[in-house]
C-alpha cells in the first residue's frame, strides 16, 4: 500500500516541519486552480457556450449547494478514518472534472448537450471538492500546532493570494491574446481549465507528502449524532450563527461587484481586473500583519476590528454614482478596494481560524462539516434574494439634496445631490444592515484571551506604522508615522485586556 494512505504512527519535529512548508506550496498550486475555474473564466466560458442569465445564475449556487455533501463524508471521514487518503482522491477526481469541462467547445458534444455537462461537471467539481475540504479541514486541524495556526495561514495564503493575483491578470491576458489572434471563442477558456486541471493535478502529488496525526479513537455514533454535536454545543453554535450571517451578509452583494463596475460605471474588463489586483496585493501586504495580531490576541479581537471596516465600504459604493459617474468615482473606488482589500485579509485568515480553534481536536470533522453547510446554505440564498430584490427596487431611487439659498426672493442659487440610491445600490445599503447584525452575532462568540477592540485597533496602527516604516525611506514621512496617534485617545486600563 502507497505509504500516503494510511495515517502516520509518528511524525517528528523535522517531518513536521516539511509538511507545514509542502501545504504553503500545496495552497499555491490550489490558488491558480481556483482563479482559473471560477469568477470570470467560468462566467466566460458559460457564455461561450450559450448560457442564460438563468444558468449564469445556477452557475453561482452551484458551489454552495454542494456544501451538503459535506454530511455524508463527515461520516466517511469518520469509519474510514484515513483523512490525507481522502483528500487527495477526491481532490484528484474533482480535477479530472475541470479536464472535462475543458472538452465541452469541441465535438464530440453536440451544442444542446453543452450547458447541461457544463453544470454535470461542476456539480462533480464541487461535490467531490467538499469531501477532499471536510477530509482536509480535520486533518489540517490536528497537524498545525494551535500556537501557530495564525501565522500559518497567514503565509499560506500570503503565497496564494500573491500567485493567484498575477495568474488571474495573466489569464485575462491570454484569452484576450487567443481571441484576438486565433479567434477561438469558448476554447480560449477550455485553454485555462486544461491548464488549472493539470496543475491542481501536480499540486496533489506535493500534498500526499504532509503527514498526517492518526484520529483519537473515538466510539462510533450515528450521522445525526455526529452533525448534532456542534449544534449542541453552546460555544460553536456561537461561531455558526456569526459565519452564517457573514456568508448571507457577504453573498448578498459580493457577486454584483462585477455588474456595478461594468454596467453601472460602464468600466472595461481590464479596469475592473486591475481593481481585483490591487484588493488582492492589499490582501498579501496585510496578512502577516493580522497574523501576528491573531497570535498576539485572538481570532475574534481581529475580527471586531476587521468585519465593521469591510461592510463600512458598503456604504461608500453608491457615492461613485451621484448620481452619474464624476471627478471623485476611480478615487473612492480605489479606497474601496484598498480598505476591502485589508479588511478581507483579517476574516480570510481568522474566520476560518476561529472555527478550526473552536472544533475540538479529533472531532473537527463534524464541526467543520456543519459550518461548512450552514455558510453554504446562507451563501446560495443570498445572492437568489438580491438578484429578485434588484429587480424589483430597480424603478425606485431614494434621492436627497443639499439646497444652498440665499434670503433674498431669487431662487436657490445651487443645489447638490447628497444622497442618490438606485437599483443595485439599495443592495449595498441591505448588505450593511445585515453587517450590522452580522456584527451583533461576532459580540456572542466566546474565544481564550480575546480583548478589547480598543486595545487591538492600537496594536493595528502601530503594526501598521511599523510595516510602513520598513518600506519608507522618507524622513518625513517617518516622522508622522511614529507618532504615537494611540496618544489622542483614551488609555486601556489593564481590565481592558483581560478576557472579556
Amino acid at each position: 500500500m502507497l505509504r500516503w494512505v494510511k495515517p502516520d504512527e509518528e511524525i517528528s519535529p523535522d517531518r513536521l516541519e516539511r509538511g507545514l512548508r509542502s501545504l504553503v506550496i500545496e495552497g499555491a498550486f490550489s490558488q491558480v486552480t481556483l482563479v482559473l475555474t471560477t469568477g470570470a473564466f467560468l462566467i466566460g466560458l458559460a457564455l461561450a457556450l450559450g448560457a442564460s442569465n438563468t444558468v449564469i445564475g445556477i452557475l453561482s449556487a452551484v458551489g454552495p449547494i454542494a456544501q451538503v455533501i459535506q454530511i455524508p463524508a463527515t461520516y466517511l471521514v469518520e469509519r474510514l478514518r484515513w483523512r490525507r487518503f481522502l483528500s487527495v482522491s477526491a481532490a484528484w477526481l474533482s480535477r479530472l472534472a475541470l479536464l472535462g469541462m475543458a472538452t465541452l467547445p469541441f465535438p464530440p458534444w453536440p451544442a444542446s448537450w453543452r450547458i447541461p455537462m457544463l453544470l454535470v461537471f461542476l456539480g462533480l467539481h464541487y461535490g467531490l471538492g467538499a469531501v477532499s475540504w471536510c477530509a482536509f479541514n480535520s486533518w489540517i486541524r490536528d497537524l498545525v500546532p494551535m500556537e501557530r495556526l495564525s501565522s500559518f495561514f497567514a503565509r499560506r495564503l500570503t503565497v496564494a493570494t500573491l500567485i493567484g493575483a498575477l495568474v488571474s491578470f495573466g489569464g485575462g491576458a491570454a484569452v484576450d491574446a487567443m481571441n484576438d489572434q486565433f479567434q477561438l471563442g469558448a476554447g480560449s477558456y477550455a485553454a485555462l481549465f486544461v491548464v488549472a486541471g493539470v496543475v491542481g493535478l501536480i499540486g496533489l502529488t506535493v500534498l500526499s507528502r504532509v503527514p498526517e496525526p492518526r484520529m483519537p479513537q473515538a466510539p462510533a455514533e450515528p450521522i445525526r449524532a455526529l452533525l448534532m454535536q456542534p449544534i449542541r454545543d453552546t460555544r460553536f453554535r456561537a461561531v455558526l450563527v456569526f459565519m452564517a450571517w457573514w456568508s448571507f451578509a457577504v453573498n448578498f452583494v459580493a457577486p454584483f461587484f462585477a455588474v456595478y463596475l461594468l454596467q453601472e460605471l460602464g468600466l472595461s474588463m481590464t479596469f475592473v481586473l486591475a481593481l481585483s489586483v490591487l484588493s488582492q496585493i492589499t490582501n498579501v501586504a496585510f496578512f502577516g500583519l493580522w497574523g501576528r495580531l491573531a497570535d498576539r490576541f485572538t481570532n475574534k479581537s481581529v475580527l471586531l476590528l476587521a468585519v465593521p471596516m469591510f461592510f463600512l465600504t458598503l456604504l461608500l459604493w453608491p457615492f461613485t454614482t451621484m448620481p452619474e459617474p464624476h471627478l471623485l468615482t476611480l478615487p473612492l473606488l480605489i479606497v474601496i478596494h484598498v480598505v476591502s482589500g485589508i479588511a478581507l485579509a483579517g476574516v480570510a485568515l481568522c474566520a476560518g481560524n476561529l472555527a478550526l480553534k473552536s472544533a475540538p481536536y479529533g472531532r473537527a470533522a463534524s464541526y467543520l462539516a456543519v459550518n461548512a453547510l450552514v455558510s453554504g446554505i446562507a451563501a446560495a440564498i443570498a445572492p437568489i434574494i438580491a438578484g429578485i430584490t434588484a429587480d424589483r427596487l430597480a424603478p425606485f431611487e431614494l434621492r436627497l439634496d443639499l439646497v444652498f439659498a440665499r434670503w433674498v426672493e431669487a431662487a436657490p442659487v445651487l443645489q447638490l445631490p447628497t444622497i442618490d440610491i438606485r437599483g443595485m445600490d439599495f443592495l449595498f445599503v441591505f448588505a450593511f444592515i445585515f453587517g450590522l447584525y452580522c456584527m451583533h452575532r461576532l459580540l456572542a462568540v466566546r474565544e481564550e484571551g480575546e480583548v478589547t477592540e480598543e486595545v487591538l485597533r492600537e496594536a493595528f496602527f502601530e503594526e501598521t506604522r511599523r510595516m510602513v516604516r520598513q518600506v519608507s525611506t522618507v524622513a518625513g514621512v517617518r516622522q508622522v508615522l511614529i507618532f504615537p496617534a494611540g496618544e489622542l485617545g483614551p488609555h486601556p486600563s489593564r481590565e481592558d485586556v483581560t478576557r472579556m
